[in-house]
């Protein structure tokens, strides 16, 4: 295993930033390439840990003359919002300086100018010449996985209808319970990366990417940082790199996804009318049907009236749950993945902010 580091010069005189990079050399150079993230979102920890625990694995591996494909791996992605805490709180989602979602405005090019990526990279902030190297880096692999996690949630993940179904294999190997299907036209780094391979020839726009793969999983909730949670998540994507010829002496073990695999339009965002105090009726997992109590927003304790019932718009299953109990409003409380497309209005592309 290679370990190097990429430095970022910070914006202001005497910081800088660190991007741990591993690095492990496959023996075929005609076997897919492979670059995973994790912590892009600083505080979203559960796919550290998994990385933690398969890079045990590959250096095994690699000792074994069993690597195929070459593999990079950036376990902690984002060293620029680790670094922030507001009142003893990790920001790790936003950029304090320019407001800005890490996982948002990555360029969107073609895979022809990866090379432009870096070219004058001292030109930009710190935050852009982060964003630029991740990206650089991803657009050298066959396979980009960028590991986060939700807040109280199953085991899910977005990806980009131009890469299913054959990405069924890797909702299987991590055991997902469902799968987010998108147009992959956001400015998020797993799209940004779809969009170079799906724009190889600028204007025009390829519907299937044969032997790509670029995904969000999301390892279920932010507190999901556990030794068990993270070792079986390492099996399942050793098994996952096994199967796809990445690594040699993986036994490909998973049963087939049986989890849904709905389009973005058919998740239910269901948010909070009022701001208060938020009392669930159901918990992540549960199937519910049309008309349920989901939840009780407590807006004026003690008061006739001061409460708010939410049901249920359709049948679903609940994928995740905020952990917050003091809600404002308009914030965001359940995602449920439906069979039928929400009638909610809400901007195209990515789900939340």
């Amino acid at each position: 295993m290679d370990v190097s580091e990429i430095i970022i010069p910070g914006d202001t005189p005497g910081t800088e930033w660190r991007l741990p990079v591993l690095r492990f050399t496959g023996r075929d150079p005609k076997a897919p390439k492979t670059y995973i993230q994790a912590a892009l979102h600083a505080g979203e920890l559960p796919g550290t840990a998994l990385l933690h625990f398969l890079c045990e694995r590959l250096r095994q591996a690699e000792s074994e003359g069993k690597i195929a494909g070459d593999i990079t791996i950036v376990p902690q992605a984002n060293p620029i919002g680790a670094a922030q805490s507001h009142f003893g709180e990790l920001q790790g989602r936003f950029d304090l300086g320019s407001r800005t979602n890490f996982n948002r405005d990555f360029p969107l090019i073609s895979i022809a100018d990866r090379a432009e990526l870096i070219e004058n990279i001292d030109d930009y902030p710190a935050i852009d010449r982060l964003k630029r190297q991740l990206l650089h880096m991803a657009l050298g692999a066959d396979l980009v996985l960028d590991l986060h996690c939700d807040d109280e949630s199953l085991q899910y993940a977005y990806i980009d209808e131009a890469f299913w179904p054959e990405a069924a294999d890797l909702a299987a190997a991590l055991d997902m319970k469902a799968v987010l299907l998108s147009d992959g036209e956001s400015s998020a780094f797993e799209e940004a990366v779809g969009f170079a391979w799906k724009y190889q020839i600028p204007g025009e726009r390829r519907s299937r990417l044969p032997g790509k793969l670029s995904v969000t999983v999301e390892l279920r909730g932010k507190r999901d940082v556990d030794p068990v949670l993270a070792k079986k998540d390492a099996d399942g994507l050793w098994h996952f790199l096994g199967a796809r010829g990445i690594v040699s002496g993986a036994m490909a073990t998973a049963a087939a996804f049986s989890g849904p695999a709905v389009p973005l339009d058919n998740v239910e965002i269901i948010r909070a009318p009022e701001g208060g105090a938020v009392l669930f009726h159901r918990s992540i997992g549960e199937r519910i049907a049309a008309g349920d109590l989901l939840a009780t927003i407590v807006t004026r304790p003690g008061q006739p009236g001061g409460s708010i019932d939410l049901h249920s718009p359709q049948d679903g299953l609940i994928l995740t749950r905020t952990s917050d109990r003091l809600v404002r409003r308009r914030g965001d409380l359940m995602k449920i993945a439906c069979d039928n497309p929400s009638k909610a209005s809400r901007k195209a592309g990515t789900l939340e902010n």
